[in-house]
Order: structure tokens, then C-alpha cells, then sequence
């Protein structure tokens, strides 16, 4: 996003700054070989047994398979939340994907366990808005939520998100749906 972009642009603040850096394909093979050495190498960012997880894999894997399918969509998909000088890797975040016909994204994101609760999902959701918002074909941005996890229903609260249904999913079980005016902080 250009400093221009930035400048237009007004989103709740946080204590807490993350920067993205992308997870490439080479990197995500890599964790899903569990070889977190050669990932960390490709990503140029220490990785941690967080990104060898099962439940990680299985991301990893839908990610390569949808960059297989289209590898345009690879700007869109994963990237590893990092904060301060030393780049300490604090958690993942990217969308589902690119804009749908109608202008939607989907956000995803999660946070370390041991940078839990300390303010970095809110970064990272900032970070993701601001980036939704400097495309001008994203209209919508969506996240979906199971109605069990606390923090991050926390975490979009104060960020204009509106439960628009609910959705199940066999990995994750119900969701619900929210959904905010990717726009809405260029009309601000």
C-alpha cells in the first residue's frame, strides 16, 4: 500500500503494529514437509513449531492448492504477521482469496499462542482492513467467526462488522458471518 493510500485511510488505532510478510509457496511446502529450518530460510523469518501445526498444515495445503489452481491469487493468500526490528513472527493472516464478482474478501487470521491476548489480533485485523481498503475492486470484507471463540468476536468489535447469517463448514463447524463496507473509512 503506497503512504498516499495510507494518508486516505482512517481505522481504529492499536498499541500493537505488525507488518506482512508473504509466505510463499517454496515456504509452505517446506512447513508441510515439517521442515521448519528450510521454511524459515525461504520465508526469511524465524518460523515456530506454531507453523507445523495439524491444523496449520491443513491450511497450507488449501493454500498451495489454490495457488496451483490460479497463481495470480498468491498476492492475496498468506502471509506471516511479524512486529518489531528483529521481526519476531507473531502470527498468519491473508484473505480466502481474491475479490469474488461481487467485490468480497474474506479475511483469515490467527495469532501465536504465546502472543495471545496482548493486542496483535487487532493489528492484524487493522492491517488487513487497510489492505481490502486500498484495493478499489474489494467492496466488502467478510470474516467468519465460530460463536465459541470469544476473542475474536472481540477482536472486530468496534470495527463496524455486522452479522449478516451463519454458515457451516465440516473442518470448522458453524460460523458466523460478518461483514463490513471495505469503503468505509474512505467515506470517514
Amino acid at each position: 500500500m503506497t503512504d498516499e493510500a495510507e494518508r486516505q485511510t482512517s481505522f481504529p488505532t492499536s498499541s500493537k503494529h505488525v507488518r506482512f510478510v508473504e509466505l510463499s509457496s517454496a515456504a509452505m511446502s517446506a512447513l508441510l514437509d515439517g521442515d521448519l529450518p528450510a521454511a524459515s530460510d525461504t520465508a526469511g523469518v524465524a518460523l515456530t513449531e506454531y507453523f507445523v501445526t495439524d491444523k496449520a498444515r491443513w491450511l497450507w495445503q488449501v493454500r498451495l492448492d489454490q495457488m496451483a489452481a490460479d497463481p495470480h491469487h498468491a498476492r492475496w493468500m498468506a502471509r506471516q504477521a511479524v512486529t518489531g526490528p528483529e521481526g519476531v513472527v507473531i502470527g498468519h493472516a491473508g484473505f480466502h482469496g481474491p475479490p469474488d464478482e461481487a467485490g468480497m474478501v474474506e479475511i483469515g487470521y490467527a495469532v501465536a499462542p504465546d502472543f495471545r491476548r496482548q493486542g496483535y489480533g487487532r493489528a492484524i485485523l487493522i492491517e488487513l482492513l487497510r489492505r481490502a481498503a486500498a484495493e478499489p475492486e474489494v467492496k466488502t470484507v467478510r470474516a467468519t467467526i465460530s460463536p465459541d471463540n470469544v476473542a475474536s468476536l472481540a477482536t472486530i468489535a468496534g470495527f463496524g462488522f455486522v452479522q449478516v447469517g451463519e454458515d457451516w463448514d465440516e473442518e470448522e463447524g458453524l460460523g458466523l458471518i460478518f461483514e463490513v463496507p471495505a469503503n468505509r473509512s474512505r467515506q470517514a
